[in-house]
């Protein structure tokens, strides 16, 4: 890996911890602000909201260098997760919360055009993807290792001080992302400056929206089910909760396969293609989740299965967007494929909550809930690539031959 890739994966890396983590350490921020656990459920909406705002900051940043947004954007995730170590109190949490979450979305669309930019000729897929591995491995072992510290500190220290820890990890990981940067990316130039309204043009198409629904309606199912991933995995599975941090590893472990099986086909292939087999590979995994008996090992292979299909999207889907944003809004284009995502999580999580509801909180029922969103965009990224993704450098590679 190019040192200048390794770089945007280390940014990649707090970002997607920084997400995720809270999920695992919510009973004991829960306890330390003294709110519910559903109350203490809105610090992870504040970071989604955050990353839907901070898409404004590529706006009046057009003119900025992509390396120095990069630069930007992790001394505000230094910001935002130094003031969640040292909250006191909810509303501040709430608040440092969203500073976290503001460069989420714009890192990823500008990290997506220098990696693209950066890569070897053909190679822009994978590059990408390795790019986003860094989000893929904070889910392997970030996320499970925030866990796991939060749970075993609580008994050197006090209940109050033990989540603390996982954020001031991330903000000193940040502050050495911002070494690195400084040290291995180099300097490219800003993308065209098409005004603030030309960032935007890209919208005016009808392609660009169905990628957008796709990723929305797409990460929507997955999250159906993976809201509530730890209650199935204990509920229907039969595991303790004290191995649900090895199952998200092994989860962890097969976002990073998907990752790189996705990149590497999205480089020989139509890109909205690539994109539709790693969507249909979670679709087949909701359909398991609802099918199959639950025990041990069928949980286990689902989970590793449904993650391998969720980041199998990410590099195809990055690529796709940023090539139709050509012309200034590349940037943004990038960015909007976060934000569809985040929010599709949030209405996932919802939906997955009224299947729960609907069928006496049966967690296989999670399934039932996401295979039709899953199968949607499915089928949006198929008609895209049918419709609309016509050209696949084919004739580019074509010898003349003349008869005589």
């Amino acid at each position: 890996m190019k040192r200048s890739i390794l770089a945007l994966a280390s940014g990649a890396f707090i970002l997607g911890a920084a997400e995720f983590v809270m999920m695992g350490i919510l009973p004991q921020t829960a306890t330390a602000m003294h709110v519910s656990i559903p109350a203490a459920g809105h610090y992870i909406s504040a970071y989604a909201i955050g990353v839907c705002v901070g898409t404004l900051i590529l706006v009046f940043g057009r003119k900025v260098p992509p390396k120095h947004l990069i630069i930007l954007f992790m001394a505000i995730a230094l910001v935002g997760n130094t003031l969640s170590a040292v909250s006191f109190c909810s509303p501040m949490l709430l608040v440092a919360r969203f500073i976290s979450g503001l460069p989420h979305g714009a890192f990823f669309g500008t990290a997506t055009l220098i990696a693209k930019t950066l890569a070897d000729k053909g190679k822009e897929a994978q590059s990408v993807s390795m790019m986003v591995m860094g989000q893929t491995v904070a889910n392997m072992l970030g996320v499970p290792a925030g866990t796991l510290l939060a749970e075993a500190m609580s008994t050197l220290l006090c209940e109050i001080l033990s989540w603390r820890l996982a954020f001031a990890i991330l903000a000193a990981w940040a502050l050495m992302t911002i070494v690195v940067v400084i040290s291995w990316v180099p300097s490219i130039d800003p993308i065209k400056d098409a005004g603030i309204k030309g960032q935007f043009r890209f919208l005016t198409h009808p392609g660009p929206w169905l990628i957008l629904l796709a990723v929305f309606f797409g990460n929507s199912g997955i999250f159906c089910w993976w809201s509530y991933v730890s209650p199935w995995l204990q509920k229907t599975g039969g595991w303790s909760s004290s191995l649900v941090p090895m199952l998200m590893m092994l989860a962890g472990f097969g976002m990073v396969i998907g990752g790189l099986l996705g990149g590497r086909l999205t480089d020989h292939w139509r890109h909205a293609g690539a994109a539709a087999i790693g969507q249909s590979i979670s679709c087949l995994g909701l359909l398991l989740v609802l099918i199959t008996p639950g025990n041990q090992p069928m949980t286990a292979v689902l989970t590793f299965w449904i993650a391998i299909g969720l980041f199998f999207t990410s590099a195809p889907q990055q690529l796709l967007m940023t090539e139709a944003g050509q012309g200034g809004g590349e940037l943004i284009a990038g960015a909007a494929v976060q934000v569809a995502f985040n929010f599709g999580n949030a209405i996932g999580s919802i939906v997955g909550g009224a299947m729960l509801t609907t069928f006496s909180m049966n967690y296989r029922y999670t399934g039932l809930g996401g295979m039709p969103l899953a199968l949607l965009a499915v089928g949006l990224l198929a008609f895209y690539s049918w419709r609309c993704e016509t050209d696949t450098d084919a004739i580019h590679r074509l010898r003349e031959t003349k008869v005589d």
